[in-house]
C-alpha cells in the first residue's frame, strides 16, 4: 500500500449505488408537464366554439368580403372580379346614405329610450312588494317573443282597419290613423322596441342589487332626497352597465329587419310597401341581396356597416371613458 492510498480514506470502500425505486429527477422525466396539460384542457373545452366560431362567423365574413370585389348574383356561374368598384358606387349612392341616416336615427330614438324604460322597470321591481317575482316574469316575458311573433303582433295590432289601437280611436269618437304607413310607421317601430324592453331590464335589476346599500344609508342620513341618491350615486355606480347596454344597443338597432319586413304586411306584401320612414340600411341590403339579386354589392354594404359599427363603437368608449366608474377592488388598482 502507497503512502497516497494509505491517506485517502475513500480507497477500498465500495462507492453506493442507485437504489432500486428513487425517484428521477425532472430532467429525465418523461410525459407532458402540467402547464402542457393545462392547456390542452383549456384548448379542448374551448374547441366547440372556436369551431364554431369558425366556421359560422370568420368563413361567412371572409367570403362576404370576397364577394364584395365581384359581380356574384347568386345564381349565375359567370361572375367578374371588379375590385373597389361595389365600394365606389356605394360612396355615390345617395339611397344607401340616405337609408343609413334612417337607421342611425332609428337608434337615436330607441336606444334611449329602452335604457330609459329597461331601468325604470327594474327600479319598480327592485323595491320591496308582493309578487314581485311575478311582476319580473311577467314583464320580461316580451324579451323571449321571437321577432317574427312580435312583427306580426304589431301588425294586426296597428292595422288600419281591424287593428285594436284603430278600434280604441273610432270607440272614442276620432279617426283611424294609418299607423303602418308614414310617417307614424317609424314610431311604431320604436314602440315594438320597447315593448321588448325586459332584457334591459334584468341586466340593469342586477346592477342595482349589486349598488351597496351602505351608500344609500348614509345619503339618507346626510338628508339626501330619493332622486339625488339615485342620480348621484346608484347612476355612477351602474355606468359600466348602461355602457354596455349603449353599445349592444346601438349594434342591435341599426341591425334591426325582421319588424320592418313584417309589418307591412297589411298591404300586398314585398319590399314596395315598406314606408320610406322605415327603409333603414338593413332593408337596403336584404333588398340588394334578394330583390336584385346583387350579392356582390350587398356584400360591400355589409362590409360598410361592419367598418362603421366599429368606428361609433371606439366613438362610444371614447366620449364615455370620462363618466364610467368602475367599482374595483384595492389589488385590481395597481
Amino acid at each position: 500500500m502507497t503512502v497516497d492510498q494509505a491517506s485517502s480514506p475513500a480507497v477500498g470502500r465500495p462507492r453506493p449505488t442507485a437504489k432500486a425505486g428513487r425517484p428521477r429527477s425532472a430532467a429525465t422525466r418523461t410525459g407532458p408537464s402540467m402547464t402542457t396539460r393545462k392547456h390542452r384542457a383549456f384548448y379542448m373545452f374551448a374547441s366547440p366554439w372556436i369551431i364554431g366560431f369558425s366556421l359560422l362567423t370568420i368563413a361567412p365574413m371572409a367570403y362576404a368580403l370576397w364577394l364584395s370585389f365581384t359581380t356574384y348574383d347568386g345564381i349565375s356561374p359567370h361572375w367578374h372580379y371588379v375590385g373597389l368598384g361595389n365600394y365606389r358606387e356605394l360612396m355615390g349612392d345617395s339611397v344607401t346614405w340616405d337609408a343609413l341616416g334612417r337607421a342611425g336615427l332609428f337608434a337615436l330614438l330607441s336606444v334611449p329610450l329602452s335604457i330609459i324604460a329597461g331601468l325604470a322597470l327594474a327600479v319598480l321591481v327592485n323595491r320591496p312588494m308582493k309578487g314581485r317575482g311575478l311582476f319580473r316574469t311577467l314583464l320580461y316575458l316580451p324579451a323571449v317573443v321571437p321577432p317574427v311573433g312580435a312583427g306580426i303582433a304589431f301588425k294586426n295590432l296597428f292595422d288600419q282597419n281591424s287593428g285594436a289601437a284603430n278600434g280604441v280611436l273610432t270607440f272614442f269618437g276620432f279617426d283611424a290613423i294609418g299607423w303602418l304607413a308614414d310617417p307614424y310607421a317609424r314610431y311604431v317601430l320604436v314602440m315594438t322596441v320597447l315593448w321588448a324592453a325586459g332584457n334591459i331590464m334584468i341586466i340593469s335589476l342586477a346592477g342595482l342589487q349589486d349598488v351597496p346599500r351602505e351608500l344609500h344609508e348614509a345619503a339618507r342620513i346626510d338628508g339626501a332626497s330619493a332622486w339625488r341618491t339615485f342620480r348621484s350615486i346608484t347612476v355612477p355606480l351602474l355606468s359600466p352597465v348602461l355602457l354596455f347596454q349603449t353599445v349592444t344597443g346601438v349594434i342591435a338597432s341599426v341591425q334591426t329587419i325582421m319588424p320592418m319586413l313584417l309589418a307591412p304586411m297589411a298591404g300586398t306584401g314585398g319590399l314596395t310597401t315598406i314606408p320610406q320612414s322605415n327603409y333603414t340600411y338593413m332593408i337596403h341590403v336584404f333588398s340588394e341581396y334578394f330583390a336584385l339579386g346583387r350579392y356582390g354589392y350587398a356584400s360591400a354594404l355589409l362590409w360598410v356597416l361592419f367598418v362603421l359599427i366599429l368606428i361609433a363603437t371606439g366613438l362610444i368608449f371614447r366620449f364615455t371613458s370620462g363618466v364610467v366608474f368602475y367599482n374595483v377592488g384595492p389589488e385590481a388598482q395597481k
